[in-house]
């Protein structure tokens, strides 16, 4: 990084904690500064900018502006959901840990309870963990974002997983703090503490917590955070809600957010289960080194900036060609090559076969709790043989993800049948360091390969739990670069985001308004007329409410980007609809209006 470049990197870091920097957003919502022209950078500089953005993570307490992933209260308190969790390992009859969450934070769910219940069978204990996701499992492969808005739906399904239980631990995992869904669970947990111990897992301080009404109900986001606030004080509910800064691409919580997530969440049951199981104390030294390992994770991934950026260098250009990437991936870093790509649609618009992830063994490794879940989910290496493979050709890229535990027999048939039909492969393996694993032969097939070794692991487990978050760092970093070359990103904004849930309309109406500089009650105007498809809002439009504007938004493509040309141009939406046609960079797009 040149040195002018890396001082107004530095000058910018903490640019975000000022409170006159977009006084009106949640951290989670503010735009990061050092990300202000990622829709112009080059793929290295991409990967840099995403570098610089994951370090603020692990930033320490600048003042006492936000308290942050290792200030002193938040390791605290994973110490003592730590050992509430350590209490049910010890005597689980009758008891469950439940993690919850919709989108990213859903599937993140899913894949945590997975792991953890994998490590109590081989201790032969019976499994403990149940996660629960809006919209089921059809949300972890795609976005179901109208079950997010349903607190009654998230009551439902909590009592479900609960019956016959007199002791849970419910975790609600709610980046933003304002999820409907996750909120009516809280609400359940806060009007039976005789059963229910809560933790809210998020990445705002309360008072930034969603404080408009939930229709039909009498509480808000924020009052049922003010009432677990009131609840930690005697440990009867746990808030764990650290800044971590801005996401590159501002609001896409699935990057910071689901990382943060899976850090904060892993950290605790693994120190739970090393005290239940090893006799090893729960201790505030032990959860601050299980954080420095996740933090070492980044510098690690990062160390393969070059290789990284010449991945995302290669899938931008087949994403621009109209072709597609495809994940093919062993165990669960395969997991995470789905959650990846299920989340390319709502962030970026992408179509459901610009991106795809695939598993060896499908649904039967993936082990979810509803099983298969149709023609539309095909998720097997089998169905990408059979599906895609035949349609590939040079201008469409595949990713195999493997670990050097996985059986590189079958890495390498797969190699082989994809090379018959593409040049365009690629790999990322993890291998402790010093190991011999002989796949010279997939490096042979392979344009890239990208070898990531690790130091050899005090513990096994942590040194997978560490694969994923690198591969998770990776995934994000080439899928969300791919589509900024594609010019599916304004500035450092998500411009062709899905508006199918409340929150995602709120963002919209908010995204409008910072990028045109018109009021609030104009920008929301031309947000109704991109989605109704109309240059004249009826009465009947402005009368409904924002179910009903989000479920017709549904079938709507460039919902954001249409709005945002006519409020800038003035033109109608015929006339925005050319332009976007003729330019489908946005940036563009504006600036050739405006010309």
């Amino acid at each position: 990084m040149a040195q002018s470049e890396w001082t107004c990197s530095l000058s910018s870091v903490h640019e975000w904690e000022s409170p006159d920097y977009e006084p009106s957003l949640p951290v989670s919502e503010k735009s990061n500064p050092l990300t202000r022209d990622i829709d112009r950078a080059s793929a290295s500089r991409i990967v840099r900018m995403l570098q610089a953005c994951d370090a603020q993570m692990f930033q320490e307490e600048s003042g006492a502006t936000y308290q942050r992933l290792l200030s002193e209260q938040v390791v605290a308190t994973l110490m003592e959901v730590a050992q509430k969790v350590e209490i049910i390992l010890k005597d689980p009859r009758d008891s469950l840990v439940v993690l919850s969450g919709c989108g990213t934070s859903g599937r993140l769910a899913f894949l945590i309870t997975s792991a953890f219940n994998r490590a109590l069978q081989e201790l032969s204990q019976r499994s403990l963990y149940s996660y629960i996701i809006a919209g089921g499992d059809r949300a972890l492969l795609s976005s179901q974002e109208a079950p997010e808005d349903d607190p009654k739906l998230g009551m439902l399904s909590l009592k479900k997983v609960c019956e016959g239980k007199k002791r849970v631990l419910f975790i609600g995992i709610s980046c933003g703090l304002s999820a409907p869904f996750v909120a009516g669970q809280l609400e359940l947990c806060l009007q039976h503490p005789e059963v229910y111990t809560p933790v809210l897992v998020g990445f705002n301080p309360p008072h930034q917590a969603r404080n408009e009404p939930i229709p039909g109900c009498t509480f808000t986001f924020r009052s049922v955070v003010q009432r677990m606030q009131e609840l930690a004080k005697s440990h009867k509910a746990f808030l764990i809600n650290p800044a971590v800064g801005p996401e590159a691409v501002s609001g896409s919580s699935r990057m910071k957010g689901g990382s943060a997530t899976k850090i904060l969440l892993e950290v605790v049951l693994s120190a739970a289960h090393a005290a239940a199981f090893t006799n090893t104390p729960v201790t505030y030294k032990g959860i601050l080194q299980h954080m420095r390992a996740y933090e070492k994770t980044l510098d690690i991934t990062y160390a393969q900036k070059e290789g990284i950026s010449a991945l995302l260098e290669a899938a931008g250009q087949s994403l621009q060609r109209g072709r597609r990437v495809c994940y093919l991936g062993w165990g669960s870093l395969a997991t995470l090559g789905l959650i990846d790509a299920s989340e390319c649609i709502p962030t970026f618009g992408a179509d459901y076969e610009d991106v795809r992830g695939f598993i060896s063994g499908g649904y039967r490794a993936l082990n979810n709790n509803e099983g298969p879940l149709g023609p539309d989910f095909c998720i097997a290496h089998e169905d990408f043989l059979h599906l895609v493979l035949p349609s590939l050709d040079d201008r469409d890229v595949v990713l195999l993800l493997y670990t050097q535990s996985d059986d590189v027999s079958d890495v390498e048939k797969m190699a082989l049948r994809v090379r018959e039909k593409t040049s365009n492969l690629h790999a990322v393996c993890h291998r402790v360091e010093g190991d011999t694993a002989a796949d010279d032969d997939i490096n042979k097939l392979c344009s890239s390969s990208l070898k990531i070794n690790w130091p050899p692991p005090a513990s096994g487990s942590l040194l997978h739990m560490q694969w994923e978050l690198s591969t998770k760092l990776l995934l994000n970093s080439l899928s969300t670069g791919a589509h900024v070359l594609k010019g599916k990103i304004y500035q450092n904004h998500m411009m062709d985001v899905q508006v199918t849930n409340s929150k995602l309309y709120c963002r919209a109406t908010r995204l409008l308004q910072k990028l045109s500089g018109c009021p609030e009650i104009q920008c929301e105007e031309a947000l109704l007329k991109a989605v109704y498809r109309v240059d004249e809002l009826t009465v009947d439009i402005t009368s409904s409410d924002i179910i009903t504007h989000t479920h017709t938004a549904r079938n709507r493509t460039k919902v954001v980007p249409l709005a945002l040309v006519c409020l800038l141009t003035g033109c109608s939406l015929m006339e925005a609809e050319t332009h976007l046609q003729q330019q489908p960079i946005v940036r563009e797009a504006v600036e050739a209006c405006l010309a």
